[in-house]
């Protein structure tokens, strides 16, 4: 193989698919990234995978040999990143060898305008071929919407890794929307997204046989109402670092079933497992009525917020909130003994009896960051049960958090 490219292509897209190596691997090729040159399309393909998380990208470079070899991860970004903006050629002779002995093991050489680097590489046919899912459904969402998804959802997940199912997000594809649904047992966050479902499969027999192993019916497809699975956490915030440069219109199609979910864009694709076990079922934590709704400028809150922290951070990381229906007005306090104590306060638009709840300060900022509307809706029926934070003409998003008792 022997191709020329650019250092920034080839470059951003190694800082990309690095990631999904493992830092231990349990085979030296998983160690490694697989570089893949074709002529025909004059496309170079970089793939790693560690048997449970899996990316791919691709890029336009000049590619005068086809071929593919397996290049130690770790050690190809350190050199490339280091190289100067430029062209970069990089070669991998057939046949090149170490030594007699190890015949598996290949020569590749870089070279740039400011020098020439060989590296020991591996012989592609060891290296574990990416799942594939056949007859897949594939369901498009714009990348905007993808992305809104999963900056309105990840926060809210545990990073216990006990409760593994609670370390994932948990997906919920009905026929024209995506829910997104995090929680790590303190609070919960859910969104949801519209999509376009279409189906791969050319005919009606795949269709049928798809529609079998994702939702265990023999419904067309198209009449198929949703299907459930829940995606770790750590392959979802790869995802959102990999759609971060594209454009919001871009579509991302996601193809799944039971165990496997893939992502795929134009010149990227991500693949991984999904978490076992029952997902809770969180909609019936999620009231249907309020006694009391507070109607407050998030980003006034957010400040006022991060200001008195700096003094819950000292005891317990809770701040109080006291909610005054007569005079319109909410009051945050923090009482941190042997340091100090804070108040802010704020006007707000308050419906219902006034009441005083208390928050974890942490908890609060990491929805009031999420809900990313001017105004919100604070809902709320008394100071021990959970309270729903909504955005105000933004994405159908909701925050539950639970309160903290207040103790005298």
């Amino acid at each position: 193989m022997k191709l020329v490219c650019t250092q920034s292509d080839l470059n951003s897209n190694l800082s990309l698919v690095t990631r999904a190596v493992p830092s231990r691997p349990t085979h030296p090729v998983l160690g490694n990234v697989l570089v893949s040159g074709d002529t025909q399309t004059q496309q170079v393909r970089l793939t790693a995978f560690d048997l449970s998380l899996g990316i791919q990208t691709s890029f336009t470079a000049q590619v005068l040999q086809d071929g593919e070899v397996a290049i130690p991860a770790k050690l190809l970004n350190d050199i490339v990143s280091r190289l100067p903006e430029g062209e970069i050629t990089l070669e991998d002779q057939a046949g090149d060898t170490v030594s007699e002995t190890d015949s598996d093991r290949r020569i590749v050489t870089l070279t740039s305008v400011s020098g020439r680097y060989q590296v020991r590489g591996m012989s592609s046919e060891e290296f574990p071929e990416l799942p594939q899912i056949a007859a897949a459904v594939a369901v498009h969402l714009p990348v905007e919407a993808l992305v809104e998804g999963l900056r309105g959802s990840l926060f809210a997940t545990s990073s216990d890794e006990t409760k593994q199912v609670l370390t994932g997000v948990h997906l919920t594809m009905h026929q024209d929307s995506l829910e997104f649904a995090a929680t790590d047992g303190h609070r919960l966050a859910v969104v949801e997204t519209t999509h376009q479902r279409v189906a791969d499969s050319e005919t009606d027999e795949g269709l049928e046989k798809e529609s079998q192993a994702l939702n265990n019916s023999r419904e067309p497809l198209n009449e198929v109402s949703q299907l459930e699975l829940t995606v770790p956490a750590r392959a979802l915030r790869e995802l959102e670092r990999m759609l971060a440069p594209r454009q919001p219109t871009d579509t991302v199609a996601l193809h799944c079933e039971p165990g496997q979910i893939i992502f795929q864009g134009a010149d990227q694709r991500l693949t991984t497992r999904t978490l076992e076990g029952q997902y809770p079922p969180y909609r019936q934590l999620i009231p249907r009525q309020f006694q009391r709704q507070l109607t407050i400028d998030r980003r006034k809150l957010l400040s006022a917020v991060e200001r008195i922290a700096v003094l819950a951070d000292q005891k317990n990381n809770v701040v109080k909130f006291s909610i005054d229906s007569v005079n319109q007005q909410l009051s945050l306090s923090v009482e941190a003994q042997d340091v100090g104590n804070g108040q802010e306060s704020m006007p707000a638009q308050v419906t219902g009896e006034s009441i005083d709840i208390a928050f974890n300060v942490k908890y609060l900022i990491d929805g009031l960051k999420a809900l990313s509307t001017s105004d919100i809706q604070i809902q709320i029926n008394a100071a021990n049960s959970p309270v729903i934070l909504t955005p105000l003409g933004g994405r159908k998003m909701i925050y539950l958090l639970m309160p903290v008792q207040i103790r005298n």
